[in-house]
């Protein structure tokens, strides 16, 4: 595949949130049940760590991260979103963007990544666990999408290079 990895740019969101809706319409990927505006996704965002997974000028998936708290103490700590065009998810792109992720938190001083992942995709468990996270645990019934109660795996991953 000739696909690169660079930055999400504001520009990109109307094809990002393309395959953001791809994603909710899986009921697999969020609770969300629909795609917000560019400010509001960008303000729910960090800065830094917002990556674009591209074959020429086409958007393929993107990868982002949320703060986990604005409490100074968890300044190191984000959750990670990834989300891939479903014409090409299983072909590693979702793998390459998750590894970039990984690599763009560390160098933004990050030390914990988490992810919180619907008990029933078993494909992201997979991806997240070959990308070094490791479970948590597990929330029993914590929310309901379309009316059905959901279970997620919490997933985490400590940095080697960053924190103690």
């Amino acid at each position: 595949m000739n696909w690169i990895i660079d930055t999400l740019r504001p520009e990109d969101w109307p094809a990002a949130r393309m395959i953001y809706l791809e994603g909710i319409a899986t009921g697999l990927a969020t609770f969300e049940t629909h795609a917000p505006r560019w400010e509001t996704w960008n303000a729910g965002h960090l800065p830094f760590g917002r990556l674009a997974l591209r074959e020429g000028e086409t958007l393929l998936g993107w990868a982002a991260l949320n703060p986990v708290s604005k409490r100074e103490a968890y300044r190191g700590v984000a959750e990670v979103s990834v989300y891939v065009r479903a014409a090409v998810r299983g072909q590693g792109g979702g793998r390459a963007l998750l590894q970039a992720l990984i690599e763009a938190s560390e160098e933004n001083g990050i030390w914990t990544l988490q992810a919180t992942i619907f008990a029933r995709n078993t494909a992201s468990l997979q991806l997240h666990r070959r990308c070094g996270f490791r479970e948590v645990g597990r929330r029993e019934q914590i929310a309901q999408l379309r009316g059905v109660w959901e279970d997620t795996i919490l997933m985490e991953r400590r940095s080697k290079v960053v924190g103690g």
